[in-house]
This record gives C-alpha cells, sequence and structure tokens, in this order.
C-alpha cells in the first residue's frame, strides 16, 4: 500500500511491533508523517535514536485512557493503527481493572477519537487468546474485537472504517518465552508448563505485513486471520537451548494447552481468501462490500495442535537467528556498547 501522502498514528508504537512497522514503513514506502503515540517517555527517547525527529517522524506523549490526547494526536490523520495493550496474562489477571480501562475503555476512546477526527481507516490488533477466552487479558481483546467491528455502525455512510487483525505468539516480542529459555540455559536445564503444547508461531515482519494488507484491503468491520505454522513448545526449549533438561512444571492460571485463531462458531463466517482467512462481519448495518472467497467446512477450527504446517527444531533455531539480526532495540547486533 502506498502511504507516501498519508499520515498514520501507531498507538503502542514504542513496543516491539510498533519498531518494527516503524522500520518497515521507513525502509519501504515513507508516510507523509508518522506519529508514534505510547506514554513511556523513555522508549520514546530511544526510538528518537534509532528513527531520529525529522519528517516524517513525530512523537507524542498519551495514554489511550485519554480520549481528549487521543483526539489531539489525530489532527490530520488519515490511518490509525492500535497497537497499544496491557498484554501480560498474570499481570492482567492481578489487576483487572487497568486491563479493562486499556484495552477495553482504550478501545472504545479510540473509535470515538477517530470518528470524531475524521480518520479514514483503523486497524487493530488483536491475539489468538481473544477465541473462547480462559484469562482476563483474552477475554478484554475479545470485547475490544466486537467494538472495534460494530465501531463501524457508529461512523456512518462514508465514515471512518475499522477492522482488526488476529494472530499468535511473536518471536521477538517483549514478554517472548526465548528470552526465558536463553536466560534458563545457562544452568542447563530449562522449564516447560506440558509437553503437549502447542502455539501459532509469526515473526514480527508477518505481523507487519499482516497490518499493511490489512490497512489496503479492509472493507471494514471483518478480522484478518493469517495463514501461520504452528509450534511445540518443546521444540522452542530444543531450538533455543539444545542439550538441555526439560522440567515439566504444569500449566499455570489461565493458559490453554492448545490455541485457535477461529472458532467452530466464527467459521461460518469464514472465507478463506488465499493468503489469509478474513471473518466478515455477522450483523452489518453500514456499507459493507462482501468479500469473495471460499466458505470453510462445515465444523472447521483453526486451532495450533490441528494445523496443517509445523515448524520443525531447525526452522524455529533459524526464525530466532534471523529475529536475532533486527536491531529490536535500536542497536543491531554486535554493536558495540558506549
Amino acid at each position: 500500500m502506498d502511504v507516501s501522502n498519508l499520515s498514520i498514528l501507531l498507538t503502542g508504537g514504542t513496543g516491539s511491533f510498533g519498531k518494527a512497522f516503524t522500520r518497515y514503513l521507513l525502509q519501504h514506502n515513507s508516510p507523509k508523517k508518522l506519529i508514534i503515540f505510547s506514554r513511556d517517555e523513555l522508549k520514546q527517547h530511544e526510538m528518537r535514536q534509532e528513527f531520529g525527529e525529522q519528517d516524517p517522524m513525530r512523537y507524542f506523549i498519551g495514554d489511550v485512557r485519554d480520549r481528549e490526547r487521543l483526539r489531539r494526536a489525530m489532527t490530520g490523520v488519515d490511518i490509525v493503527v492500535h497497537a497499544a495493550a496491557l498484554k501480560h496474562v498474570p499481570a492482567c489477571e492481578y489487576n483487572p481493572f487497568e486491563a479493562v480501562q486499556t484495552n477495553i475503555i482504550g478501545a472504545e476512546n479510540i473509535i470515538n477519537a477517530a470518528i470524531d477526527s475524521g480518520v479514514k481507516k483503523v486497524v487493530a490488533l488483536s491475539t489468538d487468546k481473544a477465541v473462547n477466552p480462559v484469562n482476563l487479558y483474552g477475554a478484554t481483546k475479545l470485547v475490544a474485537e466486537k467494538i472495534f467491528v460494530q465501531g463501524n455502525a457508529y461512523a456512518g455512510p462514508g465514515g471512518t472504517r475499522i477492522s482488526c487483525v488476529r494472530y499468535g505468539n511473536v518471536i521477538g516480542s517483549r514478554g517472548s518465552i526465548v528470552p526465558l529459555f536463553r536466560k534458563q540455559k545457562v544452568t542447563g536445564r530449562v522449564t516447560v508448563t506440558d509437553p503437549r503444547m502447542t502455539r501459532f508461531w509469526i515473526s514480527l515482519e508477518g505481523g507487519v505485513q499482516l497490518v499493511m494488507h490489512a490497512m489496503e484491503e479492509m472493507r471494514g468491520g471483518e478480522v484478518f486471520i493469517p495463514k501461520i505454522p504452528s509450534m511445540k513448545i518443546v521444540d522452542l526449549a530444543e531450538a533455543v537451548a539444545p542439550g538441555c533438561g526439560i522440567d515439566f512444571v504444569g500449566i499455570r492460571p489461565g493458559e490453554k494447552l492448545h490455541e485457535s485463531l477461529i472458532s467452530q462458531d466464527e467459521s461460518r463466517h469464514t472465507l478463506d481468501t488465499g493468503s489469509v482467512y478474513v471473518i466478515e462481519p455477522e450483523t452489518i448495518t453500514w456499507p459493507y462490500t462482501p468479500w469473495k472467497g471460499t466458505p470453510l467446512a462445515d465444523g472447521f477450527r483453526y486451532s495450533s495442535d490441528e494445523n496443517k504446517e509445523w515448524l520443525s527444531v531447525a526452522d524455529l533455531a533459524k526464525m530466532i537467528e534471523e529475529d536475532d539480526e533486527v536491531p529490536h532495540h535500536g542497536t543491531p547486533k554486535h554493536a558495540p556498547s558506549a
């Protein structure tokens, strides 16, 4: 998608996805303006060091809980990419009101501010944990998805269009299990919750590409699901810490053995469009052009344990090595320290 004449606001812009998205835009198609919206001044300072302060970069201190600040930041903005969230499961369980304020009320604020400011498109990031959620984080993201989809009804004809992308575990994201395995590697043993556990796996670049696809193709109200591989947690442990012993410690509160990206109920209004699955809205009260694609089989469920594509230990090791080459924190791998 050509964004050279567009202004883009990125909430949660100092996070792992935000940095990868910023890097991609600046390398491939610099926008007219790219506004990094987040509440952490230190992380914004670090981004200034990496990406600079000149056009198209802008840095806004703000919180998605503050609707007025969002309105100010969205002045003249064409596209909003909403990546801000409280996403760590234990933190959300212990601080439920905070998770609701950021992930749900923050989503409502994004919708209202975008509509009021005349933003053309909003793409919101979601997670496989929103499918049949068993923890508060997943529940807040499910609610956020629902209000983003139905937010199109509030915009009216010709108004703001809002869609979501939903994907699984991300290599290189903050809180990833990879750094934990690396830390444990020096002891000769790593901890895994359950030998049967599986997860979907996507690179930061893959997440960025999905968002770019959604920005270009979205009608408003759909959820985009990438076709991505699954992996076994025990294989990931072997890829990160080869030869180490494994201690199985049991599933933690709020965890599943396997994750789903499309539930059986959702599959009834989901289409296979070739490169991605598209979950279409069930109730549509706004102008909407239906997607063309192949309906899914009755009872279809896109889950990490029943996936047709799997990553081997070698595949995982290669992906992790490639991800290490990306300068997530402003300095490339093997860069000298100050």
